[in-house]
């Protein structure tokens, strides 16, 4: 049946897209942060801190996986409404939180949590609804 293939193949893409775009993140951070900031504005302090940041397997790591998010986005957005997409998405909040707060070492408020456990919940009921409308898949 066409319309339960349509949410098992958007199920599995959110959920590439749930991890990758965070996990990408995380790595640019993890890379940016072994770079450190640029100690000036001048093209020269620039130069130099984008020759270190580059030069970071984290960073480069980090740009593939937000390659690869947007390469599952752009593929999930083809076949279902943007509307459904973007919020049934928000789940990665969740693992933005985690990964930041366990492989960064972040502080995360509990005023935080609880805005991202809202968050997931209009999540789970966008994500009850039908991936597309108004055409065929």
């Amino acid at each position: 049946m066409i319309s339960q293939s349509l949410r098992a193949r958007t199920y599995l893409f959110i959920a590439f897209i749930v991890i990758l775009n965070p996990l990408g993140n995380t790595l640019l951070r993890a890379g940016m942060n072994r770079a450190g900031a640029p100690s000036h504005w001048t093209p020269e302090a620039l130069a130099l801190f984008f020759w270190k940041a580059f030069q970071s397997g984290a960073v480069w790591l980090g740009i593939t996986l937000l390659i690869l998010f947007f390469i599952c986005y752009m593929l999930v957005l083809s076949w279902a409404d943007y509307s459904y997409v973007l919020p049934a998405s928000a789940a990665s909040y969740v693992v933005v939180a985690l990964l930041g707060s366990t492989v960064l070492g972040e502080h995360v408020p509990l005023r935080r949590w609880v805005g991202i456990g809202f968050i997931c919940a209009g999540a789970v009921l966008v994500g009850r609804t039908f991936p597309a409308t108004g055409r065929e898949n």
